[in-house]
C-alpha cells in the first residue's frame, strides 16, 4: 500500500490522535522549531535536486553541441 493511500484512509479521529501524540512528544514550544527544521531540509533537498538536474542538462547540451560541431 502506498504512503498516499495510507493518508487518504486516515479519518479525523486518527489525525487528532497523531497531532496529540506529536504535541505530547515535542511540546507546544518545540513544534514550530521542528516544522522550521523540516522546511529547511525540504528547501535544501530541492536545491540539491535542482543543481543535479541542471548539471545533467548542461552535460547533455554540451554533448549535443560537440556532436553538431563534428558533423
Amino acid at each position: 500500500m502506498s504512503t498516499l493511500a495510507i493518508f487518504l484512509f486516515l479519518g479525523v479521529q486518527e489525525w487528532v490522535i497523531i497531532v496529540l501524540a506529536i504535541v505530547l512528544l515535542f511540546g507546544g514550544r518545540k513544534i514550530p522549531e521542528l516544522m522550521r527544521g523540516i522546511g529547511q531540509g525540504i528547501r535544501e533537498f530541492n536545491s540539491a535536486k535542482n543543481d543535479v538536474k541542471k548539471h545533467i542538462e548542461d552535460g547533455m547540451n554540451e554533448e549535443s553541441k560537440s556532436k553538431e560541431d563534428k558533423a
